[in-house]
C-alpha cells in the first residue's frame, strides 16, 4: 500500500468506527428507550440483543479505531448494518426511515471495503503484517 492508501484507509477506518462508538455511547446511556424500541420491533430477548448490541458498537468500535482484528470485525458491522437496516429501517413511506435504511446500507459498503482490503498501514493490524 502506498503512502495515499495508507492515510485515506486509516482515516476512513477512524470515521467508520466513530459511528458505531457514538452510537454505542448513546445505546449505553439510554437503556431504557433503547431496549424499548427493540422491544417495539419484535425482537426476542431484548435486554440480550440491548447488551450484545451495545457491546458490538463499543468493543468492534474500538478494535476498528486502532486497526485490530479489523477485517473480522468489519465483516460483523457489514452483516449487523443490513440485519439492522431490515429491521428497522423499511418503513419506506417514512423519508428519514428511507435515508437510514440507505445509510445502513452504505456503511455495510464500507465495512466491506475494509474486510477486502484490511486496516492499513496506520494500524494494529498493519504493523502485525495481518
Amino acid at each position: 500500500m502506498n503512502a495515499y492508501s495508507n492515510v485515506a484507509t486509516g482515516i476512513g477506518r477512524v470515521l467508520l468506527s466513530v459511528l458505531f462508538i457514538l452510537a454505542g455511547l448513546s445505546k449505553a446511556t439510554g437503556a431504557a428507550g433503547t431496549i424499548a424500541y427493540i422491544e417495539s420491533k419484535g425482537i426476542p430477548l431484548p435486554q440480550v440483543a440491548y447488551a450484545l448490541t451495545v457491546a458490538l458498537e463499543l468493543g468492534g468500535g474500538i478494535l476498528l479505531l486502532v486497526g485490530f482484528q479489523a477485517r473480522l470485525v468489519a465483516l460483523a458491522f457489514a452483516g449487523f448494518s443490513i440485519v439492522s437496516a431490515l429491521i428497522f429501517h423499511t418503513d419506506f413511506a417514512d423519508q428519514t426511515q428511507m435515508i437510514m435504511f440507505m445509510k445502513n446500507l452504505s456503511i455495510a459498503g464500507g465495512m466491506l471495503f475494509v474486510f477486502a482490503n484490511g486496516a492499513g498501514g496506520f494500524s494494529i493490524d498493519g504493523r502485525r503484517g495481518a
